[in-house]
């Protein structure tokens, strides 16, 4: 490896759970109390998804749910996880990143899908689904450009602009993370991001296509690169086994449209003590970042299975 692809320290293991409706709407001081008792607990962020019109026409907007996170607590992390930004124009977008970044310096984290369960969703937003992923690339190159403070001209497959300036520039540079499982979004991360954030893989290929991840970074010559790879991962939380199924699997199929058995094997349910034996497989094959959404009997449940969770991992 050459230096100017020296590879820096892994850096610390991050834990973060996900922001509930109840956290994001209804009684202010209920959403108060719930991201208090996270950040009070060493939590080290918390993370949301985005969709426009998901399978039933439910959805979040990923950048307003941050905003509003952000906001709620003084130092919390907040990770967009992730971030249909094909469905988006990037100019804007890099424009709520830089406001995004001004309200909460050092505090946001940019996860990138785009977005495969329902395809659908993209059509009705004036997207191809079959050049979604080419799209999402001249996506991430025009916001990676502009977040520099300057002046930037593109003429691409998907956007054509002359002298596009977003300013002031984002200090310090938001992190980008880039999701999905195909060869394609390897290289994506590869070329234009901090880490590569896993869902439904196995430990050796989280291994595996992290190493290509960097491999890809490294035929680029894009210099040194903190990495930041994740894992996202549904857990269901109950001392009772049986339980603890009942209530992820009921999630799952809400939100998916789908049978838990397509999801079982990568979403461990049971105690928080299980579930970090299931998620020390990842902190050893590289992963650094991992992002929570617990299934529980109560918010609270939720959030200090989590913090347990966290306090397991970080103690090994």
């Amino acid at each position: 490896m050459t230096d100017s692809t020296t590879k820096i320290p892994t850096p610390s293991i991050q834990v973060g759970t996900v922001a509930t409706p109840a956290m994001l709407a209804g009684d202010l001081s209920r959403r108060q109390d719930l991201i208090s008792r996270i950040g009070n607990q060493g939590i080290d962020h918390v993370f949301m998804a985005d969709h426009v019109s998901f399978h039933t026409g439910m959805g979040m907007d990923g950048m307003i749910n941050a905003a509003t996170i952000a906001a709620t607590h003084p130092t919390l992390k907040v990770c967009l996880g992730v971030y249909l930004l094909a469905l988006r124009h990037p100019v804007p977008v890099a424009r709520q990143l830089a406001t995004l970044s001004q309200s909460a310096p050092g505090r946001i984290i940019l996860g990138v899908g785009i977005g495969g369960e329902d395809r659908h969703e993209m059509e009705i937003c004036g997207v191809n689904p079959k050049t979604r992923g080419r799209q999402t690339n001249e996506c991430l190159e025009i916001i990676r450009a502009l977040m520099t403070g300057e002046p930037y001209s593109h003429q691409g497959e998907f956007f054509q602009f002359e002298n596009a300036l977003i300013k002031p520039s984002v200090k310090p540079a938001i992190p980008i993370v880039v999701g999905g499982r195909v060869d394609a979004a390897i290289r994506r991360a590869g070329l234009y991001s901090e880490g590569w954030l896993s869902v439904w893989c196995s430990p050796q290929r989280f291994a595996n296509a992290t190493q290509q991840v960097e491999a890809h970074a490294e035929q680029a010559n894009r210099g040194q690169i903190n990495w930041q790879h994740g894992l996202q991962v549904w857990v269901g939380i109950n001392k009772d086994e049986a339980r603890a199924r009942e209530i992820i699997a009921k999630e799952m199929r809400e939100f998916y449209q789908m049978p838990f058995d397509a999801f079982e094997k990568y979403s461990p349910y049971g105690s928080p003590e299980k579930i970090a034996a299931f998620l020390r497989q990842y902190k050893e094959a590289g992963c650094s970042m991992f992002n929570i959404k617990p299934c529980a009997e109560s918010e609270e449940e939720g959030i200090d299975a989590v913090t347990k969770i966290r306090e397991l991992l970080l103690a090994d």
